[in-house]
């Protein structure tokens, strides 16, 4: 397969899986900005910081405004992790690639960016309809992952597809759950209840299994394993790196770049360290540095693939 075409189906999914999260994540806090529940008035800050470049100064300006940041989360070409830049670019990635994507794959990635990019979205994200046009283009998001999976053939594009997903995955688990505990100082022990986790627990679609499965009053623990540590749960950090694993492995095994050693230790460093982490062991200061350098070492990871597989620089 050429190095362009790897690249391509890499990129081309990982904007996709963040298309997804993003959304995920917007239609979670518009819900939730609606209700002024026990912690206050909804504030977008950690989205704006999570999705967003903007200074201090310009967050101050729209982050108690949910039409001004879903302009900015959606819409803005200023903003490189806006909805429309990254679907821009997946389509990009996915027009270079026609002949080595399905029919209906093309489709879909074209069916977002044309609803993305339709002229009457800017108004609906100011009014009543904001809410049914993110819960539209999740939808959308949703029905491009069923797409891949029952057209895509098995090869090795599709292990290219699947690590660069999982990869993603990974970084946004990462980078939520750094921002939910962020707000509580890393303290496992500042017990919050189940209405503080909301947010961060649908953002991951997981509230539903966090309450049919946890039990007892170590909640902040609970959701901290859940979304790093759980192997059952498709979206925490260690399932992604274990789904990782696999396509990897077999991607390395199909080919013999000159690293491949070296690229079999990097990723065995990251994933052992989630996998065999001493839960009990992670305290205040180890949690920030814990998730700080997960998300960290799956972006030079990412690049390492890229220099191997993609003749990066």
């Amino acid at each position: 397969m050429l190095s362009r075409v790897a690249d391509s189906m890499f990129w081309m999914n990982r904007y996709m899986e963040r298309a997804e999260g993003l959304l995920r994540v917007l239609l979670t806090n518009y819900v939730l900005s609606l209700d002024k529940g026990p912690y206050g008035v909804h504030s977008w800050r950690p989205v704006l910081e999570t999705f967003g470049n903007l200074s201090d100064e310009e967050m101050k300006q729209i982050e108690y405004s949910s039409a001004n940041t879903l302009q900015y989360l959606i819409l803005s070409r200023a903003n490189s992790n806006s909805l429309r830049s990254i679907i821009n670019k997946a389509r990009e990635n996915a027009r270079g690639m026609q002949d080595h994507i399905t029919k209906e794959v093309w489709e879909e990635v074209n069916l977002m960016y044309h609803t993305v990019n339709q002229p009457g979205l800017e108004k609906k994200l100011s009014g009543a309809e904001a809410l049914p046009s993110i819960d539209k283009l999740l939808k959308l998001s949703l029905t491009y992952v069923g797409v891949i999976d029952t057209t895509m053939p098995r090869g090795m594009g599709w292990n290219f597809m699947n690590i660069g997903r999982l990869i993603e995955r990974a970084v946004l688990t990462a980078d939520i759950t750094y921002k939910q505990f962020e707000q509580i100082k890393f303290d496992l022990d500042d017990h919050k209840d189940i209405l503080y986790w909301r947010n961060l627990l649908l953002s991951l679609s997981g509230y539903e299994l966090h309450m049919k499965n946890y039990q007892g009053s170590a909640t902040n623990m609970n959701v901290l394993h859940q979304a790093i540590f759980n192997h059952h749960f498709p979206r925490s950090a260690v399932y992604s790196l274990s789904r990782t694993e696999k396509y990897l492995t077999e991607v390395l095994e199909e080919n013999e770049p000159p690293q491949k050693q070296m690229i079999y230790r990097e990723f065995g460093r990251i994933y052992s360290r989630v996998k065999f982490a001493d839960e009990s062991s992670i305290k205040q200061i180890t949690l920030q540095r814990f998730l700080q350098d997960t998300k960290q070492d799956l972006l030079k990871f990412s690049h390492v693939l890229g220099q191997q597989f993609f003749s990066y620089a």
